[in-house]
């Protein structure tokens, strides 16, 4: 199989769908690898190296989408790659479509097989591609926290440990998923006062267990939530519905009732975001005031740690680029019921029942559509 890798185009976007190391065990299978030039050189991964593991190297990314029968990637194509798929093409990238109907449009205009690494399975139940970035993101939605708190980046000036003799600030967690339990660690680590709020009791129980009295665990309720937030310094937006719009836990009003200067981090906004007044901003651009609250809603974060990200993200994606390569499509999908459920969209359908009901649209099943 010829398989296309192109560089990224979004902001601040660097990186990369396959790693020099992932080529050559795919090179060494009998498959043909094409590299855009450039696509890795922003965090080490030159030309050079990938030419070195059997890579051929093509200068646009009109000739990788016009050469390859596979295309990886990382973030969900733009509207220019969008134009540049084509029927019986597969792209396997993350998507998420749920708040994107002008995406899921073209995409299914394109009449290509797209993957989306978001909602792959695992045997367990887990999101296995969606959660090495999600560890990043939450890890980093704390950093961000922390930046955006100081004076320079327009906060209040609170750092979030405190001193001895000055309170720590308040970092309120929504969502006790891989996001959340990342950003936790950090927070607790930087010594911040700390809760989380969640609805899945086992999850509130294995956190209590881990960390005691320096975490309080609440039970999700319109109270709670309304309760934490308004005291909050920080609250970071950690909720998922895989495959779905993320659900609008803070209002607009509450957001006007929050204390001056806090900062919101929602990470959930790859889904549409889970507060009210979120709306998608860049690494070059990452804030905005609503009622004197700041909101930042980068919906690339892993971005800004493109090298970690990168290792991070091809040591879970490339088992499912290899059977795909392997297998073709319709077999490694009827083989594997993990990687099927990754299919959002083949050959002009809709396949995926959370995206359907998000743009109010008809979908047929995967297995249907696959035994057509």
């Amino acid at each position: 199989m010829i398989i296309g890798v192109p560089t990224e185009v979004k902001d601040n976007e660097f990186r990369v769908g396959l790693t020099p190391g992932n080529v050559s065990s795919l090179v060494a299978q009998g498959h043909a690898v094409l590299i855009q030039r450039g696509a890795g050189q922003q965090i080490g991964l030159t030309d050079e190296l990938y030419r070195s593991a059997g890579a051929s190297l093509v200068e646009s990314a009109t000739e990788v989408y016009a050469k390859s029968q596979l295309v990886v990637k990382v973030k969900e194509p733009q509207p220019q790659e969008c134009a540049m798929l084509r029927e019986d093409q597969i792209l396997f990238t993350y998507l998420h479509l749920a708040p994107d109907p002008l995406q899921t449009k073209a995409l299914l205009s394109s009449g290509s097989s797209c993957i989306a690494y978001e909602t792959v399975t695992s045997r367990a139940g887990t999101l296995p591609l969606l959660a090495p970035m999600s560890e990043v993101a939450g890890r980093m939605s704390i950093q961000a926290a922390a930046a955006q708190m100081e004076k320079s980046h327009g906060g209040p000036g609170i750092l979030l440990a405190g001193i001895p003799g000055v309170a720590a600030a308040k970092v309120v967690i929504l969502g006790a998923g891989v996001v959340g339990r990342n950003a936790l660690q950090m927070a607790v680590g930087i010594g911040a006062d700390v809760c989380i709020i969640d609805k899945d009791l086992d999850r509130l129980r294995q956190i209590d267990a881990a960390y005691g009295n320096r975490v309080r665990t609440y039970y999700s309720d319109p109270l709670s939530i309304e309760r934490e937030v308004y005291a909050a310094d920080v609250v970071i937006g950690a909720v998922l519905l895989p495959g779905g719009a993320a659900p609008k836990l803070v209002s607009a009003s509450m957001v006007a009732k929050m204390k001056p200067g806090a900062v919101v981090v929602d990470v959930a906004i790859d889904q549409g975001g889970c507060f009210e007044t979120s709306r998608p901003t860049t690494h070059s651009d990452p804030s905005y005031l609503v009622d004197g609250v700041i909101h930042y809603c980068v919906a690339n974060m892993p971005g800004a740690v493109a090298r970690t990200s990168t290792f991070g993200l091809t040591n879970a994606t490339y088992p499912f680029v290899e059977a795909l390569a392997n297998r073709g499509l319709v077999a490694a999908l009827n083989h594997d019921v993990h990687l099927r459920n990754g299919l959002n969209v083949h050959r002009g359908q809709l396949a995926s029942e959370p995206v359907a009901s998000a743009q109010q649209l008809d979908f047929v099943p995967a297995v249907e559509l696959l035994a057509a």
